[in-house]
């Protein structure tokens, strides 16, 4: 007997803890079929995944035709996918996380399906069409990732007319989460309406006037979820499960280099830097030199921001809409990929470091996915940590 309920998705009964998706590279493979291999959710973040994979790499390091790049990204994502589901060895779930905002979104879930994931996560954007993607593969959950009930109404609302529910929503608070938020501005991120006790109370409102029954999706919160206490806290008070993204990254299966690990681990949560990233969504990252530099030349470089695809320094518009490549004054203006690529191999001095604002669990230490499992279920610390 345990103190809490299992997560059911996919028709697997799982241990309410999700790992978030975590790009790029950040949280691939290793790290996703491990925690699927303690009966968990796994998830590989399915942006430019040819970073983890050198022949890939080489053939489109000089390349600026976006299709052979989008190409050797589903090639990796496929890659991936099998080798998480190997790791797995049949327990867990292996999700695979697709940002709506980027630009080849349904042929990676396209991908994603036909590779055997168990889940498609789709944040960024409104997931409206998510089922007409996944149309040919039913088994497969499908996981939204919104911040407030009345999202979670537009989108349930308008997959019933299709026939199709969510298996569970993620409940994401802009106000502490790492990466991109679901915010429509930066100083909305901290607003009182994302606080998670009236976003899932407003949920299971809206299931009843849904009269969804047993069929209604399961909720999991994210953002600011680090500790045994807060687990349990948000498991007796609404959510099915929880999602967590900063401390799975430092763990020893991690997928990015260490000194990304090192970075996010001697940064204090309380200082993390604010700003609109090029898809024109708010974000939260380690205030590192290079995003230093950066914030202080925001305001001139959105001055003189133009139009112009060559702008792109891959060629490779991997968003939709990029505030670099479109002059788009208002957003962000970087290139995110290289940034994030960087990141990811460790280098300090270049990379984008995405953070979420809640302390780690082991300090300093890097501990193993199966020790931070057993920390946030039973409150279990490991004796060297």
């Amino acid at each position: 007997m345990t103190w809490f309920k299992s997560l059911t998705l996919a028709g697997r009964e799982l241990l309410p803890i999700v790992q978030g998706g975590m790009g790029v590279g950040v949280s691939a493979h290793r790290l996703a079929g491990a925690v699927a291999s303690q009966n968990a959710m796994g998830t590989i973040a399915s942006v430019d995944l040819r970073h983890h994979h050198p022949d890939l790499l080489e053939k489109t390091e000089r390349c600026h035709d976006r299709d052979v790049i989008d190409s050797a990204n589903q090639v990796a994502l496929d890659r991936e996918v099998r080798a998480a589901l190997d790791t797995a060895q049949g327990r867990g779930l292996v999700a695979v996380n697709v940002m709506k905002a980027v630009r080849d979104h349904p042929a990676l879930v396209r991908q994603a399906c036909e590779s055997g994931a168990h889940a498609i996560v789709m944040g960024a954007g409104l997931p409206l069409d998510l089922p007409e993607m996944t149309a040919d593969y039913p088994k497969v959950a499908l996981v939204p990732i919104l911040s407030e009930a009345r999202g979670v109404a537009v989108v349930l609302k308008k997959w019933m007319k299709k026939g199709r529910m969510a298996d569970a929503v993620v409940i994401e608070h802009p106000g502490y989460a790492g990466g991109h938020l679901g915010a429509a501005r930066l100083d909305d991120v901290h607003s009182e309406r994302f606080d998670f006790q009236h976003v899932l109370a407003d949920c299971h409102k809206l299931f009843q006037e849904l009269a969804l029954g047993s069929d209604a999706p399961r909720l999991i919160v994210a953002g600011g979820v680090g500790s045994h206490e807060q687990v349990r806290h948000w498991l007796a008070n609404g959510a099915d499960g929880v999602q967590v993204g900063t401390a799975f990254a430092v763990t020893s299966e991690g997928d990015a280099h260490e000194n990304f690990k090192r970075v996010l681990i001697d940064a204090d949560p309380d200082k993390l830097a604010e700003f609109t990233s090029v898809a024109g969504l708010p974000a939260r990252a380690v205030e590192t030199p290079w995003l230093t530099r950066y914030l202080r030349q925001e305001k001139t470089l959105q001055a003189n921001t133009r139009c112009d695809a060559r702008r792109c320094s891959q060629r490779m518009d991997c968003l939709t809409q990029c505030g670099l490549r479109d002059g788009l004054a208002r957003f962000g203006q970087f290139c995110i990929d290289l940034k994030l690529a960087a990141a990811m191999r460790g280098e300090v001095s270049r990379g984008l470091f995405f953070r979420g604002a809640s302390k780690l669990p082991f300090g300093s230490a890097m501990r193993s996915v199966r020790e931070l499992m057993d920390y946030l279920l039973h409150g279990e610390m490991p004796a060297s940590a």
